[in-house]
């Protein structure tokens, strides 16, 4: 969304068109637009509503209902937490005892919107027009929230109680901008990734105050302030942020945690140690689990193998196995069928054998591209299967199982 296209939608002609247009994934875009254009709206106003139409669709997911009123900005809707997740974050800052938070790098305005929905006082704060034009539309029902346009790097935040820091980590790019490019390296991010952390180590001096980092799951351990809690989250497998809490907002002697929210509820794996602590090795049983993405990530598979009793059979392989089948929201389990050397030919004459058609693969440990794979095998058959490519000690093996209700 360019500037333009913002203020045709703020006009009374664009407000109401947007709130009229019901688009859905099987939506007939062309004759969508034919129609608008048949009842005399501008093709930049067309435009710029059919975008919006799209991007609350795609915003369903993390939003819910609440996507129909709001407004998006493409890296907006990306970077931006899940309401789910953002109601995570904004409790933090309330079980703290805390009442006034700064939403730094508020893009559309996500946290700011989760926070003051409980009653916490936000002031958000983005560099970026457009961006904060929209945070500012999103939180009109809410007083207790203001929007301003603002480097954060030059405010003074003596005066909040809580510190909540989102560092860009997408730019546009490509043709007009429309490509929303992932940043890797913390160093990239704006604002820069130590600068954030300084700032919160410097907030939190004073007593009762706290802070929060939200950066990629991928985050390098390494770059784990010490005095940070750091927490993986996971919503139904998908893995989708780390935290990393300071002061009051930090829970007492938890350096490192696992949280899946599914439909059973929340789950959750707690340490006290940094370090990761490896599972116990040993041979492969009847049974493979691959854990959650957010048990990996934080490298807890140890903790989550030994409440199991589960161990791995490949070091620094993120499989574990059992002789028996295991019942945990924090697994997806497999039986074995069959354990072969990992031959091209020879797995691809087996699969025809086994009537397989319908296959799933995986891997871990192994130098392949699954869709590459399914080609070379060609599989041809009524029956489906589960591969899993990997080391098994120190041999390159393919498992073929079949999954497990759990």
């Amino acid at each position: 969304m360019e500037r333009q296209d913002f203020v045709e939608l703020m006009t009374p002609e664009g407000q109401s068109l947007l709130g009229g247009v019901d688009y859905e994934s099987k939506t007939d875009v062309v004759k969508l637009v034919s129609k608008l254009r048949s009842e005399g709206h501008a093709p930049s106003l067309v435009a710029a509503v059919l975008t919006q139409a799209k991007l609350r669709h795609r915003a369903r997911v993390k939003f819910g209902e609440f996507a129909e009123r709001m407004l998006f900005t493409e890296p907006g809707l990306e970077q931006a937490s899940r309401l789910l997740v953002a109601a995570l974050h904004a409790n933090r800052f309330r079980q703290a005892g805390i009442q006034k938070v700064a939403d730094l790098g508020c893009g559309i305005g996500a946290e700011s919107l989760a926070m003051a929905s409980i009653d916490l006082e936000v002031s958000a704060f983005d560099i970026d027009e457009l961006t904060a034009a929209v945070a500012t539309y999103n939180l009109l029902p809410f007083e207790n929230a203001a929007v301003e346009l603002a480097d954060v790097t030059q405010l003074d935040l003596s005066g909040f109680e809580g510190l909540f820091f989102d560092p860009a980590r997408r730019e546009l790019s490509g043709a007009a901008r429309a490509q929303a490019v992932r940043k890797f390296d913390p160093a990239s991010f704006s604002p820069n990734f130590e600068w954030v952390v300084a700032q919160c180590l410097k907030h939190v001096e004073s007593d009762g105050r706290a802070a929060g980092i939200k950066v990629g799951p991928g985050h390098p351990h390494d770059g784990i302030p010490e005095q940070a809690e750091a927490q993986w989250v996971s919503i139904d497998g998908d893995l989708v942020e780390l935290g990393l809490w300071f002061g009051a907002a930090a829970r007492p002697g938890i350096k490192r945690s696992a949280l899946l929210i599914d439909g059973a509820g929340r789950h959750e794996i707690l340490s006290e140690q940094g370090e990761q602590q490896h599972a116990p090795l040993g041979q492969l049983e009847d049974f493979v689990y691959e854990p959650d993405n957010a048990v990996v990530r934080s490298h807890l598979i140890g903790e989550l193998a030994k409440s199991l009793e589960l161990h791995s059979f490949s070091p620094g392989i993120a499989y574990l196995t059992s002789a028996k089948k295991i019942s945990s929201p924090w697994l997806k389990g497999y039986q074995i069928l069959e354990n072969l050397p990992f031959d091209r030919k020879k797995l691809k004459a087996r699969l025809r054998e086994l009537n397989i058609g319908v296959l799933e693969i995986k891997k871990r440990g192994a130098d392949i591209v699954p869709e590459q794979l399914r080609k070379e095998l060609a599989p041809k058959g009524t029956e489906s299967a589960t591969l899993v490519v990997t080391r098994v000690g120190e041999a390159h093996r393919v498992l073929i199982c079949q999954p497990i209700s759990l």
